[in-house]
This record gives C-alpha cells, structure tokens and sequence, in this order.
C-alpha cells in the first residue's frame, strides 16, 4: 500500500512534467560535471560521437534553443553566440530558459498541433509532438555520447539516470525486510 509514501511532488504530476525536469536535470548534472575539466579533456572526442565534449554541450543545448524558436519564435534574453564557447554559466542559464519553455509546449502539444519551421532552402513541417520526442531522444543521445568520451578518459561520468534522478529528489524510497522469527 502507497499510503507511507510521502508526496513531494504535485498530486497528479504528469509524465509529461517528470521526463522534462529529468532532461533538465540530466543536462544541468552533465554540465556542472564538465565545468571540472581541463580544456584538454573538454576537447576530447571518440569515434562514433558529435564531436568533442564541449562542441556536444554546445550542439545538445543550442538545439533545444531552436526548437523553442521553431514553435514559437522566443530565445533567451541574453543567449551569447555558439563560437566561440558561452562558457558553462551561459549553457546552463540556456538549459534553464529551454527547461521551462520546452515543458510549456510539452504540455500544449496536441495529437494535431503542426510545426511550421521556415528555413532559407524551404519549410519543414511536424507534429509538435513528435519533436518533443525528438527532444528527449537528442538530449540523452548526445549525454550519453559525452558520457562515452569522459569515460575513455578514465573518469566515472556523472550517474544521470532516472534511478539517481529520485535519489536526489528524495524520492526513492527503500523499505527493509525484517528477518522473520
């Protein structure tokens, strides 16, 4: 019975909201990790990866920045330019804008909500929906891609799973079994 399990969240709190603060924190943890690095490693790459550590953090946070923008044409106040690096204060400033802004659409992504997204060679256009999946998938692509690189460095890479995820939220509970007599 789930009555001894304290709620420290919103009752009712959707999916929806539980996967995007998870992306949120995942990213914020990831960068907060790679803050402590040296430019040598912050420059490291493998093969099978988007590039080094840092051109990954900037691609996986700028594009959810353009996702934002694609739906509804909002940037974050004081976003510096991709190149050179904005520095880990600016990236999580922008995971923290793009956080709270993707949730929003998250929420308001109907079965038939269309994207229209020009560009200079045409338009292109989805379900908003479907790129919420998209952002969910890029994010946890490129983490894990990161996670790969830190780990060929001989580092342990920061647990960013959703189990480490209800730990520190406190919200994994563990009840012990008591030896029967």
């Amino acid at each position: 019975m789930n009555d001894t399990i304290p709620q420290t969240e919103q009752p009712g709190i959707s999916v929806v909201v539980a996967t995007f603060r998870h992306n949120a924190w995942a990213s914020l943890k990831l960068l907060d990790f790679c803050a402590g690095l040296s430019d040598e490693q912050l420059d490291a790459t493998a093969v099978g990866t988007y590039g080094s550590i840092r051109d990954t953090l900037v691609h996986l946070i700028y594009a959810e920045v353009s996702y934002v923008e694609r739906v509804n044409g909002k940037l974050p106040q004081n976003l510096p330019s991709e190149d050179p690096f904005p520095g880990f204060e600016a990236l999580g400033e922008a995971v923290r804008w793009t956080s709270d802004e993707l949730l929003q659409l998250a929420l308001s992504a109907c079965a038939d909500t269309i994207v229209t997204h020009r560009m200079d060679e045409g338009t292109e256009q989805y379900k908003l929906a479907d790129l919420m999946v998209q952002t969910i998938d890029h994010a946890n692509e490129h983490r894990t891609q990161i996670s790969a690189i830190i780990t060929q460095l001989g580092l342990e890479p920061p647990d960013m799973s959703g189990w480490q995820w209800m730990w520190e939220k406190k919200e994994l509970w563990l009840t012990r079994n008591t030896p029967a007599e």
